[in-house]
């Protein structure tokens, strides 16, 4: 029989350990010395098909989706816990739109048709804002059946429903592709590229199915189950040859968040976090420290990284940034290949940014978005 789940200061070790594998994960692939020289799988797939990079965002929303649970476990819905949801949701979308908006110079934000509205914190916040009510209010077998139907109705929309102008949808990077219409009508030129963003919208509905999967895991490590090990293993198999199989014909694809995608992505995390779960809870051994302190802060981490990677970006050292002039001075070196130079210094930021988050572990300072 299996150990029942452990909690330190009532935070889910397991979960901690892979919100700061995540977190300091996606620290690493998102600040490299130069996008210019980057080993494969640290980069995103082109259009179709994932790589182990596209796994980290859907990784976090899973993680969103399992701290749902603890958070809400026994708490009723009411007009203060709404109120506490729509305050955080509208902080992280704050915080998101803040870091695409502003600048280090006069005027300091963004002409207002240059800021993108989507993002990473943006999505986090949305896809916070829909499925928290969702799990205050339905049981896990419940939020299964609106998982399916999210997957299922967005396949249906994605793949069969025609355009207003007549025209046939595609999964492909065209006009006629749904997320990309949508995006298109409501945010105009307020998106990633001028023709789609992987944050986009309508891409954010099966992005609260992820988020549900990790609501009824979360769930499912609370209750009074044995073989959690064996359970969580056993679902994400399950999902992975669902995905895959449905990729056959719903490609997986990350910029389309595709049903797909959604299946693939939360069979790993399952998959991933049954492991972490046999190794800390099961068998008792204590490791990785420093990912779950950066585990417990991990969304100021990320917030941090990418202001301080937008200031040394824009800070000009000659021809070039303070973050050029940090890497081409301290990291290229003729006995280093390109790619190496280029993932050490994104290593020493991780590094970094784990030691800031063991640091503000040590003192306690938890901070809540």
């Amino acid at each position: 029989m299996e150990a029942v789940t452990t909690t330190v200061n009532n935070r889910v070790l397991s979960i901690d350990l892979l919100r700061g594998l995540t977190i300091a994960a996606m620290i690493m692939v998102n600040n490299p010395g130069t996008w210019s020289h980057i080993y494969a799988p640290l980069g995103h797939a082109p259009w179709h098909g994932y790589t182990p990079t596209d796994l980290i965002f859907p990784f976090f929303l899973f993680i969103v989706g399992c701290s749902i649970s603890f958070a809400y476990r026994g708490k009723e819905a009411g007009p203060d816990a709404y109120r506490k949801i729509v305050v955080r949701s509208l902080k992280l979308i704050g915080l998101g739109i803040f870091l695409g908006a502003f600048l280090i110079y006069p005027p300091f934000v963004k002409a207002w048709s240059e800021i993108r509205l989507p993002g990473v914190l943006q999505r986090i916040g949305l896809v916070f804002l829909l499925a928290a009510p969702l799990a205050l209010h339905l049981r896990s077998r419940h939020l299964l059946w609106v998982t399916v139907g999210l997957l299922l109705g967005y396949w249906l929309w994605m793949g069969f429903l025609p355009l207003p102008d007549g025209s046939d949808p595609t999964y492909e990077r065209a006009p006629n592709n749904w997320a990309m219409y949508v995006d298109k009508l409501i945010l105009g030129t307020h998106t990633w590229q001028e023709d789609y963003d992987p944050e986009g919208l309508l891409s954010t509905l099966p992005a609260v199915a992820t988020c549900l999967i990790g609501v009824v895991t979360g769930r499912y490590l609370l209750g009074p189950y044995t073989n959690k090990t064996r359970g969580m293993l056993m679902a994400g198999g399950v999902l992975l040859v669902l995905g895959h199989a449905w990729g056959l014909v719903f490609p997986i694809n990350k910029a389309l968040w595709t049903s797909s995608f959604v299946l693939v992505t939360a069979g790993w995390a399952l998959v991933v976090l049954a492991a972490i779960y046999y190794i800390t809870d099961v068998k008792g051994i204590v490791w990785g420290r420093i990912f779950s302190y950066a585990g417990a802060n991990a969304l100021i981490l990320y917030f941090l990284s990418s202001f301080f990677a937008k200031i040394f970006g824009s800070i000009r050292v000659g021809e070039t940034s303070l973050h050029g002039y940090l890497y081409e001075t301290v990291f290229v070196h003729d006995f280093l290949l390109d790619r190496l130079s280029s993932l050490l210094y994104a290593l020493v930021l991780v590094a970094f940014y784990l030691a800031l988050g063991a640091w503000l572990y040590h003192r306690r300072i938890f901070v809540k978005v």
